[in-house]
This record gives C-alpha cells, structure tokens and sequence, in this order.
C-alpha cells in the first residue's frame, strides 16, 4: 500500500523538462518568490515585469460561482488557440464538454484547499486542426479584501494552431495543497479521470479589480477593466 502510494507522489515541475513548457515554471517561480512565508500572494501584488517572458501565455481568473471562473486577463496565445478575444470568458470555454465538470471541480480545489494544479491536456486532430499537447498552471490569489477569489495562470499548447477555436481534453490533473513555506511539502497526487457531467453556470458575481499602471509597456498582455 505505502509502495503504491509512493509511486503515485510526483513532482509539480515533472514532464516540464520539454524547454517549450518552460513558461509555467517562470510563472510558478514568480508566484513562490512573491508570497515568500505566506499562503500566497495577493492579486494587486502581480506586476507583469516580473514574468514579462511568459506573458503571452498568463492569465488571470476571478471566482464567479462554485466552479466557475472567468478570465480577466489573458495572453495572445490564448486568443490564437480560440481565434477571438478571450476576456470575460470562462476557463472551461478552452475544455471539451467531457472535461469541463473536472475543470469546475479543480477550480475550486484551488480556490477552497487552497492548492497549486497543473492539468495536462490534449486537443485531437482534425479537419485542419493538428493534434496539441497543452499544459495549465493555477494558481491561487487572494483578492484585496483578503477572499480567495483569484488566480495566476499560465496556459501553453505545442503544435500549430489550425483552424479554430481548439478546445482540449483533460488527459490528468495534479493537484498539491499549499502549506507555509517554512512546513513540509505535501505529496502531489496524480488525480484519475472520470466520465463526469456538465456543471450548470450560475450569474456573474464579479469582483473589481485594478489595472497596473505600466502595463502599456508589456508586450502581449491584454487587459479589461469593469465597472463593477
């Protein structure tokens, strides 16, 4: 029993020694740098300077719902996987209608552990649609009211783009509860995949959030402002 379970504990950084998944380890370190001793970091402490190389690929999500997150802010490479601006969207707009129930119930494993999860996807090929590989990064924020209702991400698929939008399947999710830095890690488990159901969507209960002031330096990084 303990030699299986052993078997199962990976690492958050395993299969990302291909250099094109080289962006969520940027961005990962980021994160860490920046909460230091704490749970996590803040939304208003995220300043694009520090992961400029990755930016293409990063996004922010805000908490709408129990499972339900849309994107804020969102990377060129996520609007040329859909063939459209991504804004606003829900996360799930990128999954298969098989994976999306698993996507809602990662969302909110990150948000209510709190934990860190990578999700490791696929997208089939097709008529003019070649086959992707795709990895996603979450990982949790807390707003300034000190709620965790957001989330640094960072989403980056290998192989040309085709005809779109491309939507992914989720192939496995590993999942690590965040423990203060100065306690030991917990394993990462890999998660099985399940035939689920579709979860409803719910009204938009959306949370301000500020926009950084150089951001107009930053290549890449698109941003949206509302007047919530």
């Amino acid at each position: 029993m303990d030699h299986d379970h052993e078997r199962n504990v990976l690492s958050m950084t395993d299969h990302r020694t291909d250099i094109g998944f080289s962006a969520l380890n940027q961005v990962e370190s980021y994160w860490e740098a920046l909460r230091g001793t704490r749970m996590m970091p803040k939304r208003s402490e995220i300043d694009p300077r520090g992961i400029e190389s990755a930016l293409e690929y990063t996004f922010i999500l805000e908490r709408i719902a129990p499972g339900m997150a849309r994107l804020r802010i969102a990377g060129s490479h996520l609007s040329d996987l859909m063939g459209m601006e991504v804004r606003g969207m829900p996360l799930t707009s990128f999954i298969t209608p098989t994976g999306r129930r698993q996507i809602s119930d990662t969302l909110e494993e990150v948000f209510q552990r709190p934990a860190v999860c990578e999700v490791r996807m696929s997208a089939e090929s097709g008529s003019g649609k070649p086959h992707m590989d795709a990895r996603m990064l979450l990982l949790p924020l807390k707003s300034d009211l000190g709620d965790v209702s957001r989330v640094l991400g960072c989403f980056v698929a290998h192989g040309d783009v085709g005809r779109s939008p491309r939507r992914f399947d989720v192939v496995g999710a590993k999942i690590r509860p965040i423990v203060a830095p100065a306690t030991l890690p917990q394993p990462t488990l890999e998660e099985p995949l399940e035939v689920m159901t579709k979860v409803q969507g719910s009204a938009d209960t959306s949370m301000p959030m500020d926009r950084p002031k150089d951001i107009k330096e930053v290549p890449y990084l698109r941003l949206i402002k509302t007047d919530d």
